[in-house]
């Protein structure tokens, strides 16, 4: 007696579902996403030869432009109450000032953040002396420590 032999089913797997799925995750993760926020003031920067990295987070940036204006921006964290639950907030605080209230205002976001690292950022084309004055003025207030800002030069 002959066995007859049994033909195989084929098995077609329908990825369909699966490619849905990928992308629905790819366009929730691509909206929710908090990037960089956008600066209030752009700024040209100067060019230079170092690489350093900046840290991502306790960044205490001032902003010199070409009109000599200064700008102060920080991120402020606080505890608000939502629905019973106390949650941290965070909100990006951008304040104008001058030579003369500079320090005070970089003095009372130590004293909130004793960690912040302070990171000027200097328009090309602002007057040198803005800068000069601004980092006298620091320091004289015992402030000597920060970083400035430059845009990486490419070399050919």
């Amino acid at each position: 007696m002959l066995k007859k032999m049994k033909r195989r089913i084929g098995i077609k797997i329908d990825m369909t579902p699966m490619v849905d799925i990928a992308f629905l995750l790819l366009i929730f993760y691509m909206t929710t996403t908090q990037f960089k926020p956008p600066e209030k003031k752009t700024v040209a920067l100067p060019s230079s030869h170092s690489e350093i990295k900046l840290p991502e987070t306790d960044i205490l940036t001032i902003t010199i432009t070409k009109e000599d204006s200064i700008f102060v921006d920080y991120l402020s964290r606080k505890e608000v109450e939502i629905q019973g639950k106390k949650e941290r907030v965070t909100e990006r605080i951008y304040e104008e000032a001058n030579l003369n209230t500079v320090v005070g205002i970089i003095n009372s976001i130590r004293a909130k953040y004793p960690r912040i690292f302070v990171v000027i950022k200097a328009d090309k084309e602002a007057r040198y002396g803005t800068m000069q004055s601004l980092m006298t003025t620091m320091r004289d207030n015992y402030m000597p420590r920060f970083q400035l800002v430059t845009e990486t030069e490419t070399g050919s």
